[in-house]
């Protein structure tokens, strides 16, 4: 069937009052080259869409361009999806960012005829996304790691009718959880410990159907994609069993920080234990007074809190493992709860109790517990117990205080797996024949057996991590989510926290990890583009083998055939499109995304000529954080330059070079890219997109430089969603920039 393209007006929202509705048709037609152009006064109205769908229907029309508002908003008036559709944003794109005055109604309209050619234009070189015919129908959901947040998400995936495949390397459920004596309490009235509740889940485990358990066992092997896992399950006795999943969450937890490591705080000695430590004691004691490891009971305990931890020499941890805190609470009442005359000290510098811990911390102020403000300078052996030197900040003076034990607030160290940069750099030194490569080969052995998701990935056989070892996400965004498509992190292997904390973290992980195994069974893609239907595809004929879309793919979705060229895993795929950014040769392309769509919407904006002083400057805007800034913008009524032109893309990561000398050479004035922050705080939605977007783009200043244009013509923006306000001031500097630069010399060319 011929495609049939059509375009509607709208003249809502006072479009109609500030814009030539007419001249929007004409320019759609003619320009546009569209068929059938239809004005409507309220195009989201049930009418509205109803003439549409009618005209999809009974029309034939099989592209659509809806020029009204944002791409953004009305998104589920305007579901059509058996049709392919653009959209040109003439509310919050135009007439809500210029003022409503004769001297600007020019501008304004110039503005909208232009996205009306965009629209047009970009819809003529789409095509409606046929969908992932690769997709995977398991619902059984995987979960590594038999702790509290791994049985809570079993729980939780069996309660919403999905069933699961618990795996625990250990003889029993419980994880770190079955070893404490007592957990901080998360109930009414907060005030004393409360029992850790892993009896209790591991009854609802064992009489629950839906769940299957493999304990003393390993994931041997991950293959596959979200819908169609295959993991191989390897037992203590030898025996391997295969479980068809459909998603995976890693819950495989975390260790204490190694307390030898900590001799300045008399780590390794006697008498001084870390907080998994004292729990063993306390477990052992039942109830009664607290005895050390000779037998000796306790008298007076001194608690060191942030030991090994915000350490700012590089030495330790850098960072806060957040439970601390309140562990060394809970413990300072055990002592207190066994003998109310025990000596009880905790030494801090910042004690954090949020929430209702802070009824916790007065609970122990009332029994007794004494707080003081200091920093340990050492612990060490005195008689048959222990001298702790400290600072105390409040009264800015070197003391002492004698204890028979000592307890060091440890951090939390996640089990991951091998970092993959790590593992990467020995297998390349590995490949020698030096004796560096006989080392590294070992290293190599060492990571792998460290392996927790052993995934049979191109990438690497566990998950990308972040500098101290826990799993890569976007924090800000999808803190459940990791580099692996449908594989969710969920506990302490995820970030620092409490057993409360992580109950409710592997909750949202199962809720996610849910919805991918749906999505995979639908073909549609994963957060954030959740629902696209498109997938990547490369024309072969025209590849170099250059492998830059295979290295640079931020998620592991490209692999290599056998003849090395790329094989795309659509089920992995998150649409970001940085392998289309990436390919020197532009073989690769969505449906509905590709160097074309916007291609062709560059080349639709009309170019004043060189005497006309009416600049243009082309905006590629990152559609998770910028383009929604500039939708904001104009919801506030914040004015800039009517001489932009603004084209979201997906990912800065997806910008291809060309768009950028296609843009100057045909005449426009500057070309300004707005993508996300990136960094080892990254806000890309696509973790790696902005980075990768930018290296890019740091070499076309050259070519601009050979194409004798100012490097300045190109300007790239970091932007936050939260830059209502200032994104538009900076618009505006950069529009008067080029003003002073003057036209382009390739105006008229």
């Amino acid at each position: 069937m011929a495609d049939k393209h059509a375009a509607y007006i709208c003249t809502g929202c006072e479009l109609g009052t500030r814009l030539d509705a007419a001249a929007l048709v004409k320019t759609a037609t003619k320009d546009g080259k569209i068929a059938l152009v239809r004005e409507h006064a309220f195009l989201c109205s049930a009418d509205g869409v109803a003439m549409i769908k009618n005209d999809i229907d009974n029309e034939a029309v099989t592209h659509v361009a809806i020029c009204a508002c944002s791409r953004r908003a009305k998104t589920e008036a305007f579901n059509f999806p058996t049709v392919a559709m653009s959209r040109g944003n003439l509310r919050e794109g135009v007439i809500w960012i210029r003022p409503d005055t004769d001297e600007a109604r020019e501008t304004t309209q110039e503005m909208a005829e232009d996205y009306v050619r965009m629209a047009c234009a970009e819809v003529k070189a789409m095509k409606v996304p046929e969908g992932n015919q690769n997709t995977g129908t398991s619902k059984t959901l995987l979960v590594v790691g038999g702790g509290m947040s791994g049985m809570t998400a079993a729980v939780e995936a069996s309660k919403a009718g999905y069933k699961v495949v618990l795996v625990e390397k250990t003889g029993a459920l419980g994880g770190m959880a079955a070893k404490l004596w007592k957990r901080i309490p998360n109930r009414e009235p907060f005030k004393a410990p409360m029992d850790n509740g892993v009896a209790d889940l591991v009854a609802q485990i064992d009489a629950d159907a839906n769940i299957k358990v493999y304990l003393n066992a390993v994931v041997a092997k991950t293959a596959g994609a979200p819908g169609r896992f295959k993991a191989d399950i390897a037992v203590e006795s030898g025996a391997v069993s295969t479980e068809d999943v459909g998603a995976i969450i890693q819950a495989s937890g975390f260790t204490p920080y190694d307390v030898n490591k900590l001799s300045h705080l008399g780590g390794g000695q006697a008498n001084v234990v870390d907080q998994l430590g004292l729990e063993a004691l306390a477990k052992a004691a039942n109830g009664g007074p607290i005895k050390r490891a000779d037998g000796k009971e306790v008298k007076s305990v001194v608690f060191v809190q942030c030991a090994g931890q915000r350490d700012t020499s590089g030495e330790h941890l850098s960072y806060c493992s957040g439970h601390c805190c309140a562990t060394s609470v809970k413990q300072a009442m055990y002592f207190k709860d066994a003998n109310p005359d025990v000596d009880t000290v905790v030494l801090y510098t910042d004690l954090r109790m949020p929430g209702n811990n802070e009824d916790f911390y007065r609970a122990a102020q009332n029994k007794g517990v004494i707080f003081s403000k200091g920093v340990v300078s050492g612990v060490s052996t005195s008689g048959d117990g222990c001298k702790v030197q400290f600072k105390d900040l409040i009264l800015n003076e070197d003391t002492s205080a004698d204890a028979d034990l000592v307890v060091l607030a440890t951090g939390m160290v996640p089990t991951t797996g091998p970092d993959l940069d790590a593992l990467s750099e020995a297998n390349r030194v590995a490949e020698g024949s030096d004796e560096k490569a006989a080392v590294a080969k070992e290293q190599v052995i060492q990571m792998m057996s460290t392996s927790v998701l052993n995934l049979d990935y191109r990438q690497g056989p566990d998950m990308p991590q972040f500098k101290h070892g826990f799993n890569d996400s976007h924090f800000i965004c999808f803190p459940y989510e990791t580099r692996r498509t449908a594989i969710y992190a969920a506990g302490p292997t995820r970030r620092p926290m409490d057993i409360a904390q992580a109950t409710e973290d592997a909750t949202g992980a199962a809720m996610k990890a849910i919805q991918a195994m749906e999505n995979a069974g639908l073909g549609k893609a994963a957060h954030p583009r959740a629902g696209d239907l498109s997938f990547p595809t490369a024309r072969l004929e025209g590849c170099t083998q250059c492998k830059r879309c295979t290295v640079e793919c931020p998620f592991g979705a490209i692999d290599e055939d056998e003849k090395r060229f790329p094989l795309f895993n659509e089920s992995r795929c998150r649409r970001c499109g940085t392998c289309m950014g990436a390919c020197p040769v532009r073989v690769i392309s969505f449906e509905n995304y590709s160097v074309n769509t916007v291609g062709a919407q560059i080349k639709a904006v009309d170019i004043p000529d060189e005497f006309s002083e009416k600049p243009r400057v082309l905006i590629l805007a990152c559609e998770n954080d910028a383009y929604p800034a500039l939708d904001m913008a104009g919801m506030n009524r914040n004015e800039y330059d009517p001489f932009m032109r603004v084209i979201p893309v997906r990912c800065l990561g997806s910008v291809n070079t060309i768009w950028i000398t296609d843009a100057l050479n045909s005449g426009f004035d500057g070309v300004m890219l707005m993508g996300c922050k990136h960094g080892d705080q990254y806000q890309c939605h696509f973790v790696k997109g902005s980075e990768l977007g930018r290296y890019r783009m740091s070499k076309v200043y050259d070519t601009l430089k050979g194409m004798n244009l100012e490097t300045e013509r190109l300007m790239d923006l970091e932007v936050a969603i939260t830059d209502v306000d200032t994104l538009p001031k900076k618009i505006n500097e950069y529009a008067a920039k080029i003003q002073e630069m003057g036209m382009s010399p390739f105006k008229g060319l």
